[in-house]
């Protein structure tokens, strides 16, 4: 069974930088399109970075394009999402998503989830 596990959220004044961590176990995460998801009080879910796998093709949300980076190593079983120039509107819980058949344009949710990663970006 896949699990992740997010780590590296944190409190940061805007203009800040974090980068954020999902650990896989259980599977080789090269193998698997990982997904980075928000979700803010009162505001919708929203999908800010995906990876896709084999190819590493990145594809990320018009809110974060530019700032933020996902990225993927597979000797750590490990992908990233650099934060960088955040804005009080970063703040949010954020979790990595996958399962066998995800890919970036899916519609679909996920089937694993981690469990989040608080981002709290003050003015």
């Amino acid at each position: 069974q896949l699990q992740l596990v997010e780590s590296g959220g944190g409190l940061v004044q805007a203009g800040g930088s974090l980068r954020l961590s999902c650990v896989a176990s259980g599977r080789t995460v090269g193998l698997y399109t990982i997904a980075w998801f928000r979700q803010a009080p009162g505001k919708e879910r929203e999908r800010v970075s995906c990876i896709s796998a084999p190819s590493g093709r990145t594809e990320y949300a018009d809110s974060v394009k530019g700032r933020f980076t996902i990225s993927r190593d597979n000797d750590k079983n490990t992908v990233f999402l650099q934060m960088d120039n955040v804005k009080p509107d970063d703040t949010a819980s954020y979790f990595c998503a996958t399962d066998s058949f995800y890919y970036c344009s899916a519609t679909k949710p996920p089937e694993f989830w981690g469990q989040g990663t608080q981002v709290t970006v003050s003015s």
